[in-house]
């Protein structure tokens, strides 16, 4: 039976990655306001429109990259095939570059007929190389998550974002400026063409980054690959088959997962312009408007999308070896951590949505439009987090036509919903309408995919502990958060104090309220990131009593027991010293 230890290792591998995903979304939102300062929200509805066209076309070519290649990798390393595993690492490289080209290409020659909007053109042709940088860059992280060590895709992805943010600013301003400034329809083209610039420079750097960690690892790969003797090599052919027939699968439930945003931007935008006869510069400000709300909503999933990417792996890798009841307890133990932090983040999105908006988006003209759809966007992080969760288990176990199936259906209804939604009803409440699709589309899939696992896993989630009293806890911190915040922003008439201070007491009495209804035991918080210090709280301020008498740990003793990897991955994440393969 696996050791408590390794049991719990991927929850702090999740939570590594989580982190990072969390910080990459706010280094996003930062970035996204003084961007939508120098280009208004005109140029930025051309930036979103030629960067959700791009998405679309790294979502079929390589987005799906380091999830397929981890699955199959873990598979490998869970019978220690190192040879093999590192040999679909190599097709995996081969596969990137054609398809990654080939789609590359089409996005450069065939912009004009992606997007609706002809002043996002420029930005989606300076796009298209991007996009085979990232399916490179795709295989590297995936090779290293397959060996369930996070660090070096977290730190590539907060360099890549940081230098995004740089270049994405800086560029969208000397472009403005050089091709007739905010007043004309080309410097805005060339703004957002600037933006695009940035995301490419970040490409590019953290490429480089997991290139140069890999480097510094080749001879430790090399000689693991030396010591595998036993087990016979596939054929290059027999692993391109095989790498095709997993991520096929992977493509198409990513692309039909997240297609839901290109299509209901498409139809949005062809429907207001060409039915409702409304301006390209009214509906490229509005499309602008809809995604500060969507980007906004999307801070918590990083946490989901970290514990798929985390969780994929080990539950392949139990799964391969026939551990169906492991394979449940990874699933269990990771939809309650997402809730406990997606619960409340819902919550408190959804009664701080103004003063959330005046700090990130402080434009007067729209700031009513921008906080009210996030209002109304905020139910769907838990609905996304929950699929999210269950399309990486569903994948994980090999069942990888469900997700596609099930996001296929979401998909067909929730247009179908929007159309009607569009051509019914009045156009004003057009924004609206949109929030409307994404939020069917979201509880849809959750739904579905809810019932494959449970089909094909047999596995039902505890109610109670994680949503019944996550969302109780949640309730009660959200009446404290709106209270405070609406009584100190009456006497000091500071937003930005008001927000931190309502959002800081808040936290603080959700951490309360999970403790003493019984939520999480001091077991499963030493098994989350930071897990000591949350303990050390709770017991310092009376909120725990402690539940192990013996066998206590220091923090120093915490840390090093973490399983929280370094460039070099650590010994104690292996089964033997067979398994250890980068130097200490």
């Amino acid at each position: 039976m696996p050791s408590k230890k390794k049991n719990d290792g991927f929850i702090m591998q999740a939570g590594i990655l989580a982190v990072a995903g969390i910080i990459v979304r706010i280094i996003g939102l930062l970035y996204n306001s003084p961007m939508n300062a120098i280009l208004g929200d005109e140029g930025m509805g051309y930036y979103n429109t030629a960067y959700y066209a791009y998405t679309i076309i790294l979502l079929i070519s390589s987005y799906s990259i380091p999830s397929a290649v981890s699955k199959v990798i873990a598979q490998k390393l869970a019978v220690k095939e190192y040879k093999n595993a590192h040999r679909i690492f190599q097709c995996a490289f081969i596969y990137v570059l054609v398809v990654g080209g080939i789609a590359s290409l089409f996005v450069f020659f065939g912009a004009g007929l992606l997007v609706q909007l002809d002043n996002a053109v420029l930005a989606l042709k300076v796009l298209a190389p991007t996009i085979l940088l990232s399916g490179i860059l795709g295989v590297l992280r995936g090779y290293f998550q397959a060996h369930k060590t996070m660090l070096q895709t977290s730190v590539s992805q907060i360099l890549e974002q940081i230098l995004n943010a740089v270049f994405s600013i800086l560029m969208a301003y000397l472009l403005l400026k050089a091709a007739g400034g905010i007043g004309s329809e080309k410097g805005l083209s060339w703004g957002a063409a600037g933006g695009a610039i940035g995301t490419g420079i970040g490409v590019l750097t953290a490429l480089l980054f997991m290139a140069g960690v890999y480097a510094l690892n080749i001879k430790t790969i090399k000689r693991r690959i030396a010591r595998d003797t036993s087990h016979k090599d596939e054929s290059y052919g027999a692993v391109f088959k095989m790498i095709l027939m997993v991520v096929t699968p992977f493509i198409l439930s990513t692309f039909i997962y997240n297609a839901n945003t290109y299509i209901n931007q498409t139809v949005y935008q062809k429907i207001m312009l060409e039915v409702k006869g409304l301006t390209d510069t009214l509906v490229a400000s509005q499309t602008g408007i809809v995604g500060k709300a969507v980007k906004v909503s999307n801070i918590p999933i990083a946490l989901a999308s970290a514990m798929a990417s985390a969780m994929i792996p080990g539950i392949s890798g139990e799964y391969a070896r026939g551990n169906l009841k492991e394979a449940r307890r990874e699933v269990a133990k990771s939809m309650k951590v997402t809730m406990l932090i997606s619960i409340p983040a819902a919550v408190g999105i959804g009664v701080l949505a103004k003063p959330v908006m005046w700090v990130l988006y402080p434009q007067k003209n729209s700031i009513d439009l921008s906080s009210s759809l996030l209002t109304v966007l905020a139910v769907s992080i838990v609905f996304y987090t929950i699929s999210t969760l269950s399309n990486a288990v569903l994948q994980s176990i090999g069942r990888l036509n469900s997700p596609v199936i099930n996001a296929a259906i979401a998909l067909l209804i929730q247009t179908a919903a929007l159309i009607g939604m569009l051509y019914g009803l009045d156009e004003k409440y057009g924004p609206y309408y949109y929030a409307a699709a994404i939020i069917i589309y979201s509880f849809l899939v959750c739904v579905f995919n809810g019932l494959s696992v449970k089909k094909h896993l047999n596995y039902k989630q505890e109610i109670d502990k994680t949503f019944i009293l996550p969302i109780v806890a949640s309730s009660i911190m959200g009446a404290v958060a709106f209270g405070v915040y609406q009584g100190l922003n009456y006497l000091c008439k500071i937003n930005i104090v008001s927000l931190a201070v309502s959002v800081v007491l808040a936290a603080a009495v959700y951490f309360l309220l999970i403790i003493r209804l019984g939520v999480v035991t001091e077991e499963e918080l030493r098994g989350m990131p930071k897990g000591y210090l949350l303990i050390n709280i709770a017991k310092k301020t009376k909120i725990m009593k402690s539940e192990i008498k013996s066998g206590k740990k220091s923090k120093k003793a915490s840390i090093k027991d973490s399983g929280i990897p370094k460039f070099k991955m650590q010994k104690e994440q292996y089964e033997s010293d067979e398994d250890y393969w980068l130097d200490e």
